[in-house]
């Protein structure tokens, strides 16, 4: 079996995806296997992915929209071998937004390893042969210290100027929670499958694709230390369109506000990295959440009642901001 799995969850991404395939193909490791998510795209990204190569496996466990096994089986999941002896395995599940994906391949992968590339973002050529090294280089030193290691976490580098987005780890192969690293930027977290798979799914609203996978990764990063190394682990082209996961946040906001609150629920009750003014702030955002959600019992849920009962009124005045931004 092999140590990695790069999935990748896709919707319409057919004009991009193919830079993540090449990249995979460059590889100079061949320790991994790619795992693609189709969220129910439009595009003919199917009929692409079978074109890559021979199926070796022509039907495959069903999923629902939120990514969730099924009992039966059908032809939508499939498994093919490419020339160069990679093996790409396929679902296509109903459109349910990107957290959705990762349920999915959460269940799914079962090597040691997990990583996210985005469909329209690609791998240095020689990434899987660091994540692989640095992983098996550290983790007998660090069990034998007593320290589990919930994964490693290295730097997503930005196509156009071709530096990290945000900045570099203050100290190369240090060993910590993850928010206690206080990073600005974006990042590429290398997670123990078996620790997602505990986390997983992530259970959303139906009708709210906004629901942030990150929901899943800081449950283990606060309970799990990390390995953060200085290595370009990602290119990334950020994408400018509505359905990025990185464009529209004032949309996201209102489409699926009951996803945000429990996404600040979560986050409020954090033990690493959450100081007094993050805690105001996600209050105050939990209360706009609540707001957008018509949800009476925002008190009532809070875990940090009387501080999200004193910002109140903020989360009421972020809430007209979140309106304003909207209707613009």
């Amino acid at each position: 079996m092999k140590t990695l799995t790069v999935f990748t969850p896709t919707y319409n991404r057919k004009h991009t995806i193919h830079r993540t395939f090449e990249s995979l193909c460059r590889q100079t490791s061949r320790d991994f296997d790619w795992l693609i998510i189709d969220d129910g795209s439009t595009d003919c990204t199917r009929e692409w992915v079978e074109s890559l190569g021979r199926k070796i496996s022509s039907e495959g466990e069903r999923f629902d929209w939120m990514g969730r096994h099924l009992s039966s089986v059908d032809s939508n999941h499939f498994v093919i071998l490419t020339n160069d002896q990679l093996r790409i395995e396929y679902i296509f599940k109903p459109n349910g937004g990107l957290y959705t994906g990762y349920n999915t391949a959460y269940v799914t992968i079962q090597t040691e390893l997990c990583v996210c590339i985005d469909s329209d973002d690609y791998m240095p050529d020689d990434a899987v042969e660091k994540i692989v090294s640095t992983w098996n280089n550290c983790k007998a030193g660090k069990i034998a210290k007593g320290i589990d290691l919930g994964g490693i976490v290295g730097l997503d580098f930005n196509v156009v100027d071709k530096k990290p987005i945000g900045n570099y780890f203050f100290q190369d192969e240090e060993v910590c929670y993850w928010e206690d690293l206080h990073h600005t930027g974006d990042s590429k977290h290398v997670m123990r499958t078996e620790l997602m798979r505990s986390v997983a799914p992530q259970v959303g609203f139906e009708g709210e694709r906004d629901f942030n996978p990150y929901y899943m990764l800081m449950q283990i990063c606060d309970r799990y230390q990390i390995l953060a190394v200085n290595d370009n682990f990602c290119w990334v082209e950020y994408q400018t369109t509505g359905d990025s996961m990185s464009a529209g946040i004032w949309k996201q906001y209102e489409r699926s506000p009951r996803s945000y609150a429990k996404y600040r629920i979560m986050q409020m009750q954090m033990k690493h990295g959450i100081d007094l003014k993050r805690k105001l702030m996600l209050c105050i955002h939990y209360v706009s959440s609540c707001i957008l959600s018509n949800d009476s019992g925002w008190l009532r849920n809070s875990p940090n009642k009387l501080m999200t009962f004193c910002v109140a009124p903020l989360g009421l005045i972020f809430t007209w901001v979140v309106k304003f931004k909207n209707r613009r």
